[in-house]
């Protein structure tokens, strides 16, 4: 029988346009997460934990090939023994910046990295990011996960193909802010839900350039129950995760055989 998988999701508050209060943040939770007993096998943080939507400033803001979060985060995966997926930062990449994901295996080797493909332009992100152009699809010690980013649960085509691409976890970290609390649950477990799969999703709490953030960070099992729900404060939120389940949840109900791709794709 598989082992069950430890989370620890670190439901944060991020000053907008500070990178150093963020990233001393983000050590001290780090600390924080890997000193919980039982201590979790993944750290998780949520969407540009390292500027917020500072993105008139963003530029000047990003991290600069990701360079000083790789470090950070690599040493604190190789002394601590842990896989970490650092929620998404701003990356500099040449002239453009990326909202970027790294995923940490427990060497401090990166083993994913994946950039925010759907752009949210209702917060401008399109006038000042790069798009990604490259599915989420990763390993996470011998399971096949994904990860998207927050607007990027609207779109379950996306979530499909990753899926189809063998994922049975998919990691979401977010901004996503008051008042759309229903959608972000309702779009969560129905990504869960139509693909059979774990759905992990990480958000930011209170006040951050300007827009409120509800947390509500959530861990939705392949059936689409919410085994485990933050509320709207700083707080790291644990689960175990049983990854027999999605094979089980697969069996019971074959979606995947059971589809008709030549009528709808």
């Amino acid at each position: 029988m598989t082992a069950p998988l430890r989370l620890a999701i670190v439901q944060m508050n991020i000053e907008a346009g500070n990178p150093d209060a963020n990233f001393a943040k983000m050590k001290s939770k780090l600390e924080e997460a890997a000193a919980l007993s039982p201590k979790p096998d993944l750290i998780m943080f949520p969407e540009m934990w390292n500027t917020g939507y500072a993105l008139t400033e963003i530029m000047s803001l990003a991290d600069p090939d990701g360079s000083r979060t790789k470090e950070a985060v690599s040493n604190f995966c190789r002394e601590h023994r842990v896989n970490v997926l650092a929620g998404s930062i701003a990356q500099l990449r040449g002239e453009a910046v990326t909202n970027t994901i790294h995923i940490f295996d427990r060497d401090g080797s990166i083993i994913a990295e994946y950039s925010k493909i759907h752009l949210f332009q209702l917060m401008n992100e399109h006038l000042h990011l790069e798009a990604g152009d490259a599915l989420g699809n990763f390993e996470l010690e011998g399971t096949p996960a994904a990860a998207m980013i927050c607007y990027d649960i609207r779109f379950p085509e996306l979530a499909r193909k990753l899926a189809l691409g063998g994922a049975k976890i998919l990691f979401v970290p977010a901004e996503w802010p008051h008042p759309r609390l229903h959608h972000w649950r309702t779009l969560l477990q129905a990504r869960a839900i139509e693909n059979q799969m774990y759905v992990i999703s990480c958000n930011t709490v209170g006040e951050s350039g300007g827009s409120n953030f509800f947390g509500h960070s959530m861990v939705i099992d392949p059936w689409g129950e919410v085994i485990a729900e933050a509320a709207e404060e700083e707080t790291i939120l644990t689960a175990d995760i049983n990854l027999a389940l999605v094979d089980e949840v697969r069996g019971r109900i074959p979606v995947f055989a059971d589809r008709r791709p030549s009528l709808y794709e």
